[in-house]
């Protein structure tokens, strides 16, 4: 496991240590995120950031609109996940280029003009690496991503590449409008590919962000060579790559539709999620 971090020691004056303890203080962040975003803003370089197209509850209950074009989103990063309009299918962000996970497993390339109701992107600086040479199950996949973790409080962006053995996917079917997101997984589509080289990317959540996002690790696959996806459920493999990005802002671009306006979201969507999300048992 190696950490690409740097340490800075520098004397400032008692005034300029003073404010910056303040803010550390009123902010709740760390003295070291406020330098690096301050860095950040002189030398005129992006710091991490989340961006975030509608929410997780809002998915929950139906509202499947297209609220963002996908060449509005490839503005905001490189790496993510989503959906696509009337959830026609499973989103994977990877090196800039959007693909389409259909419900027969099936990939493609999305245009700029093809709508999203939901999606997660970032711009991937990876903070930390670690080459994890045998990988029996999920399981010890995400207890690996748990060691590159320092805080169960902040987002992170993950990525893994290398070969897997077998990979357990799934993909939504295209639904109406108003179909409860429980109600569409429960027909979804699932399949395995066997001996598979290709790449997984996703997001670790926090607990208290659940009415937003996916709690704890939410990864969509896509292979090597771009003809097959979906959302992971299972996998195992080798020679895997893992590189994990802490994220230090997160920004959520509410949906203008009128669906989205109108819809009562205060119900509290973790049960759903995890029945929806989950591998079935």
């Amino acid at each position: 496991m190696r950490t690409q971090l740097t340490r800075l020691n520098c004397t400032l004056p008692a005034g300029l240590w003073e404010l910056l303890q303040g803010e550390s203080q009123k902010t709740h962040e760390p003295v070291s995120h406020i330098v690096s975003k301050a860095l950040a803003d002189y030398f005129d370089v992006l710091h991490h950031t989340l961006y975030q197209v509608s929410t997780a509850t809002a998915l929950i209950e139906g509202i499947y609109q297209g609220a963002v074009r996908v060449g509005t989103l490839r503005e905001h990063g490189n790496l993510g996940l989503g959906t696509f309009e009337d959830l026609d299918g499973e989103m994977v962000i990877v090196d800039g280029h959007f693909f389409q996970a259909r419900c027969d497993g099936s990939v493609r390339e999305a245009a700029d003009d093809v709508l999203s109701p939901f999606a997660v992107i970032t711009r991937f600086a990876p903070d930390a690496h670690m080459e994890l040479e045998r990988c029996p199950d999920l399981s010890h996949l995400l207890s690996q991503f748990n060691r590159l973790r320092h805080s169960d409080n902040v987002f992170y962006a993950l990525r893994v590449d290398g070969y897997f053995d077998y990979v357990h996917a799934r993909a939504v079917c295209r639904a109406e409008e108003g179909v409860a997101l429980v109600q569409a997984a429960a027909i979804q589509s699932e399949f395995e590919f066997r001996d598979v080289s290709g790449t997984l990317v996703g997001f670790w959540t926090p607990e208290y962000a659940k009415t937003l996002n996916v709690p704890g690790y939410h990864l969509h696959f896509v292979s090597a060579d771009r003809t097959r996806g979906g959302h992971l459920l299972q996998c195992g493999g080798s020679s895997l790559r893992l590189q994990i990005q802490r994220e230090g802002e997160y920004h959520v671009a509410l949906p203008e539709t009128e669906d989205f306006l109108k819809a009562d979201l205060r119900h509290d969507p973790s049960a759903d999620l995890a029945k929806a999300e989950g591998e079935k048992k």
